[in-house]
């Protein structure tokens, strides 16, 4: 049994407020352990405390994973612990390599295999997939990267409306041979289970995701139905 993937293309946490609740529905039990992984943004603490706040008054048990100052000796039973993983904004290239220095890219997989939840903004989009735009080698450097976890096939795009590069990049892309994927607006993101795409899901009604691929060698992009989310996350 593999778990659920909700990868989201960008926004703050204050902004995404139903896309929270909607994730602590997908544990499937009451009270779910939700643990915050802010590996991209090299353990912020302002993201830190902004998570808690976030979370405060879900009907949850929060935690987080922190590995630049790593406060758990043993990565293992802490992380068999958890039902639903929020993996932050940041660099993505950065976020790969720590995660696989600690051996967490690993446990995350497993985690996924036993039925977690696992999500994310922006970098915590990108890391799922098998490659990805990203800005990760400088702000003004878009550019790709395809050293993802692989565990959803195909590349992502996070920031597709908020960023004017992105679109024009990843269409030229994959127009020459990169991955096709999955682009998201700032406020949506798209909803896996078992590796297969089930929906998109927003939290604004302008907010769009899209599937992006070749066809006929011409690149075409695919508007994903969507669930507009409420307040309570559905």
């Amino acid at each position: 049994m593999s778990g659920h993937i909700v990868a989201a293309g960008g926004g703050t946490l204050e902004e995404t407020g139903p896309l929270l609740r909607f994730l602590l529905s997908l544990a499937g039990r009451g009270r779910p352990r939700v643990c915050f992984v802010p590996t991209a943004s090299g353990d912020a603490e302002p993201y830190i405390a902004n998570f808690y706040r976030a979370f405060a008054e879900l009907d949850c048990v929060p935690s987080d994973l922190t590995l630049f100052d790593r406060k758990h000796r043993e990565l293992a039973p802490f992380v068999r612990e958890q039902d639903v993983f929020y993996v932050g904004g940041g660099n993505t290239a950065n976020l790969l390599a720590v995660w696989r220095a600690h051996g967490l890219d690993e446990l995350l997989r497993e985690a996924y295999e036993r039925g977690a939840v696992l999500s994310g903004t922006s970098a915590g989009m990108n890391c799922w997939f098998e490659a990805s735009t990203t800005d990760s080698f400088g702000k003004q450097k878009l550019a790709p990267l395809g050293d993802g976890l692989g565990l959803l096939n195909g590349s992502a795009c996070p920031h597709y409306d908020a960023e004017e590069q992105r679109r024009p990049l990843y269409h030229d892309l994959i127009a020459n041979g990169f991955p096709a994927g999955y682009a998201a607006d700032n406020q949506a993101a798209i909803h896996f289970e078992d590796g297969d795409l089930v929906e998109a899901i927003t939290c604004k009604d302008t907010a769009n995701a899209y599937r992006v691929e070749l066809d006929d060698g011409q690149v075409v992009e695919r508007e994903i139905p969507a669930t507009r989310l409420s307040q309570s996350g559905r």
